[in-house]
């Protein structure tokens, strides 16, 4: 009776007249059930059910009180104004003209956008790969030589260094150009014409390592007037070409070109 009480005095200091009424009421209901129940035992134990459910619930405006006989006072606030929400919900009909394709927009120019920085930094990527496994400046300048052709004399061979490789420039004079092409290039182990073998006819370019071992042939020497190589005796004419001895084929001719404006030559 204590704990009705004190909970019935908190009720009426928050709720209104109404709502003290009904707990008023509720308080007679409550003794008259516990009077009837304490004559028997029996009648006792069927009575605790409809005692331990006696509650009311009254609502006033925004507030939710509820109360029992053997549960607490229990005051919940509840929202009764729910917002409205239709001026910003998607249109979900596909036949409607008022739908809303800027959503479909902004989707697509999204992934558009990713897909196109995705690329981008994989290109990055993969070209900054395969820059690490490029050669370096100092490899790549010593890739092509450049040598000014006035520097050597008719009739004189010069040996300059490409790659670490021996180059052999020959300045031919006419009376080894006519000596070289009258030879009937069927009858040589590596058959080929001069005319193959050069771009002008004054001019031969050939690598100084001989076909047979790499030894480095001697220029202006040998049976033909061309390059001799002292350790396996074999002999070149002044085309280049294998004409005795055990070399297989003739000496290499290496990428090159001319300068014509400038009078050079360019190896590589």
């Amino acid at each position: 009776r204590i704990a009705v009480l004190i909970s019935t005095m908190a009720l009426r200091q928050l709720a209104s007249a109404r709502t003290a009424a009904a707990l008023s009421a509720l308080r007679t209901s409550t003794v008259a059930h516990s009077k009837a129940g304490a004559s028997s035992a029996g009648s006792a134990h069927s009575a605790a059910a409809p005692i331990a459910s006696t509650f009311t619930r009254i609502q006033t405006g925004r507030a939710a009180v509820t109360s029992g006989v053997t549960s607490a006072t229990q005051i919940r606030c509840a929202h009764i104004d729910v917002p409205n929400f239709d001026a910003i919900k998607r249109d979900t009909d596909p036949k409607s003209k008022d739908a809303d394709y800027s959503r479909r927009a902004f989707t697509y120019l999204l992934g558009a956008g990713g897909t196109i920085a995705s690329a981008h930094l994989a290109k990055s990527i993969v070209q900054d790969f395969l820059n690490t496994m490029s050669a370096s400046a100092d490899v790549l300048a010593l890739a092509k030589l450049e040598v000014d052709l006035s520097a050597v004399p008719v009739g004189k061979n010069v040996t300059f260094k490409w790659r670490g490789k021996p180059v052999f420039v020959r300045h031919r004079p006419q009376s080894e150009i006519d000596e070289v092409r009258a030879v009937d290039a069927t009858s040589l182990r590596h058959p080929q014409t001069d005319e193959e073998r050069v771009q002008k006819p004054e001019w031969l370019i050939v690598l100084g390592i001989c076909t047979h071992l790499g030894c480095v042939p001697i220029s202006n020497a040998g049976e033909y007037g061309g390059y001799f190589c002292p350790c396996h005796g074999s002999h070149y004419d002044a085309s280049g070409r294998i004409r005795k001895g055990p070399a297989p084929e003739n000496l290499e001719i290496p990428e090159h070109s001319f300068v014509e404006e400038e009078n050079k030559l360019i190896i590589g």
